[in-house]
């Protein structure tokens, strides 16, 4: 990987997802394991920006008025008991400039990093992320974020279908469902890698360096 080619996704490390407070614990999903790849996402974090490579953060959620929520969708979440557009202590749960719907403060965007709100699970749906990536030449992507078997694998395979080479950062990566999780990484490698590969992060930051060491 070219970190001049190379982006960085953090896909929807959002206090809605992350904080007891949240989307994902009203819908009885366990924040603890969710909050697992922090540490991992902050580290590519740092390095990406030190190397310079493009950074675009992901929020999932809808309009105020809901108007961009399909009723399967909004259907699925009562049934959970996490109805989207509902009150929660950090607010209306998935809604757009609500408390919950921002990032984590651990995992807050710097002002010149592209910030990309989409209403589905992918992050081309309904958004200009492929604009940003055409724009800056990118050719590679790293992906990181929660949660691994929907957002994330949701990206990743469209991206595929788009023609980007892509890695899934195992550790940075994370899931209320351990075992989905470990199932979601092991979909990439098969057929010789049909949805690119998986690393952890320390083996993809110490490519990146050796990268751009070999480049100056």
């Amino acid at each position: 990987m070219n970190p001049a080619r190379t982006a960085l996704l953090v896909i929807d490390m959002q206090r809605d997802f992350l904080d007891p407070g949240g989307y994902a614990a009203a819908a009885g999903m366990n924040i603890d394991t969710l909050r697992h790849p922090i540490q991992a996402v902050r580290k590519l974090l740092g390095v990406a920006r030190r190397l310079g490579m493009l950074v675009v953060h992901t929020r999932e959620g809808h309009r105020t008025d809901l108007a961009d929520c399909p009723p399967a969708k909004l259907a699925r979440s009562r049934a959970a008991g996490a109805e989207i557009g509902s009150a929660g202590p950090l607010g209306r749960l998935l809604v757009r400039g609500e408390f919950g719907h921002d990032f984590i403060d651990e995992l807050q965007p710097l002002p010149d990093e592209p910030v990309v709100d989409k209403p589905g699970y992918g992050a081309f749906h309904q958004t200009d992320l492929a604009h940003i990536l055409q724009n800056r030449g990118i050719r590679d992507l790293i992906l990181a974020g929660v949660t691994t078997e929907v957002c994330v694998h949701s990206t990743l395979r469209e991206a595929v279908d788009r023609g980007y080479r892509c890695v899934l950062a195992a550790d940075a990566c994370g899931s209320a469902h351990p075992h989905l999780h470990e199932a979601a990484l092991q979909m990439v490698a098969v057929e010789g890698g049909v949805f690119g590969r998986v690393a952890a992060s320390d083996s993809l930051i110490a490519e990146l360096e050796n990268r751009q060491r070999e480049a100056a």
